[in-house]
């Protein structure tokens, strides 16, 4: 296993559209491994493809705290459904030490691929759900400040702007 380089908010690859996995090879296990492996040193609760600069359909998700580790890998996911709407702080691997409020579902239903290829479907809610819809944003070219008001947006791209140019992002 390999801890692999996060990718900051700037980089074009978190704008971009993944692509679907189209078989599960000793590759992507190898991937999902690695970015685990990252996700934890990190630390954080959630890690997707494009973080990691490989434009592909997986995430790995682990939201239990105090070490008891119990991993999630989805390939290839998508939100079916989602029900009341909650606003809760939110952060990021990709925007280190950033921090805001973003709305999102408190419970969602979701379909993805395992990594033995089984194409699963669960109903997930709260913090577990938050990290899901995170995730599978960045599969789209999404991220979390993108549901925040234009100004807060602008505002948070300011201080990347100056971290950056003090070489602290």
């Amino acid at each position: 296993m390999a801890i692999l380089k996060i990718v900051k908010y700037g980089d074009p690859v978190l704008r971009k559209k993944t692509a679907p996995v189209t078989e599960i090879t000793d590759d992507i296990i190898q991937l999902a491994e690695d970015m685990l492996e990252t996700m934890y040193a990190a630390p954080g609760v959630g890690l997707a493809g494009p973080q990691v600069g490989v434009s592909l359909q997986i995430c790995v998700i682990d939201v239990v705290p105090e070490g008891k580790r119990n991993p999630i890998v989805l390939i290839n996911p998508k939100v079916l459904s989602g029900e009341d709407k909650v606003e809760l702080e939110e952060g990021c691997l990709s925007f280190p030490k950033i921090y805001e409020k973003v709305k999102r579902w408190n419970k969602v239903r979701v379909e993805y691929v395992d990594l033995k290829g089984n194409l699963k479907e669960v109903e997930v809610e709260g913090f577990l759900a938050k990290a899901f819809q995170h995730e599978i944003d960045h599969l789209n070219g999404k991220v979390f400040i993108d549901y925040l008001p234009d100004w807060k947006r602008k505002l948070v791209e300011k201080e990347i702007r100056r971290r950056k140019k003090g070489k602290n992002w």
